[in-house]
């Protein structure tokens, strides 16, 4: 699935991101998803792809207000090495980043995606990268969300795997498949 023109790209998988989003069970929830994540990260790293972790930057008082112990990266995520760290301000990774720098100097043009908020910052960012003529791989287990008004995690989770699971834009597309079945090969 994966090839030499693939990056794991981890979206803000950040000690306090589901913080008052959810009771023990979103919490249970994003340490699944945080494990699943960390296997992917292990396996791209093994394999030799490019890692690169984006990291949400809130204003004063958020709970990822920058610099705080919150916002800090979960330490199963840490980078490592030259993994660039991208800051954001709004759910979309490319918007005003160094994110679309990164991709081009590389020549990445598939991006297998992980991390958290579903509805937000993974949704905007998949789309935005197949708009940007970029094949995106979301692992439909990898990326998480709280509960939000009259839908549960899950319900999100499983509405947004189905919604983005063959999303196009010309030839570019996004596929919706389990972290297990990611491959990371050059072949």
């Amino acid at each position: 699935m994966a090839g030499p023109d693939t990056a794991l790209l981890i979206i803000d998988l950040q000690r306090d991101i589901l913080l008052g989003k959810g009771g023990p069970e979103v919490q249970a929830a994003l340490e699944g998803t945080v494990e699943r994540v960390a296997g992917l990260l292990d396996g791209a790293r093994r394999r030799g792809f490019p890692v690169i972790h984006v990291q949400h930057d809130g204003p004063l008082g958020h709970r990822l207000e920058r610099g705080t112990p919150g916002w800090e990266l979960r330490p199963e995520v840490t980078p490592r090495g030259n993994e660039p760290v991208v800051h954001k301000r709004s759910s979309d990774a490319f918007f005003e980043t160094k994110l679309p720098e990164l991709l081009n100097a590389q020549q990445i043009r598939r991006l297998v995606v992980a991390g958290c908020m579903t509805e937000y910052c993974i949704d905007t960012t998949c789309r935005r990268a197949v708009s940007l003529f970029r094949d995106v791989v979301l692992a439909a287990d990898a990326h998480t969300t709280g509960d939000s008004g009259q839908l549960s995690f899950r319900q999100i989770v499983a509405h947004h795997n189905r919604l983005l699971d063959g999303f196009s834009a010309g030839r570019w597309t996004i596929q919706v498949v389990p972290s297990a079945d990611i491959a990371w090969s050059l072949a």
